[in-house]
């Protein structure tokens, strides 16, 4: 009988570590993103290459590719104590940099879940340069 206690136990345990210790930022989808970057003092961080940037972004967003050379340095000169709204395309880079802005030390971060797929779909503007 304590073996089976102790297996369901363990299963319980894995079951909450993975669900709840795999994020590192909060998923918000299109409209809730949308409201954060309006608030004061959000930074909006663009994760994809600078050619995607160029090509539509959301407004005041500045541009970090996370697979590029210098991505850890230039999360590095960020300020820790700000909140950043983060996104990429399709939320794939952009999970991947707020993994690394929380082991930078980050602790206020929003993912838009989907990306800019999601953002586009629901009608939301872009700024192109």
């Amino acid at each position: 009988m304590e073996m089976k206690k102790l297996i369901a136990t363990l299963i319980a345990s894995a079951f909450v570590l993975t669900s709840c210790g795999s994020s590192a930022a909060t998923n918000l989808g299109a409209a809730d993103f949308a409201k954060k970057v309006t608030e004061p003092g959000v930074v909006v961080l663009d994760v994809r290459t600078a050619g995607e940037f160029m090509a539509g972004h959301i407004q005041n967003a500045i541009n970090i590719d996370v697979e590029g050379m210098t991505f850890d340095g230039d999360i590095a000169q960020l300020d820790k104590s700000k909140t950043y709204a983060v996104y990429c395309h399709s939320g794939r880079r952009s999970g991947i940099a707020v993994g690394k802005m929380a082991d930078a030390g980050f602790t206020k971060l929003f993912n838009l879940d989907g990306g800019i797929q999601v953002w586009q779909a629901a009608g939301l503007p872009l700024v192109t340069q």
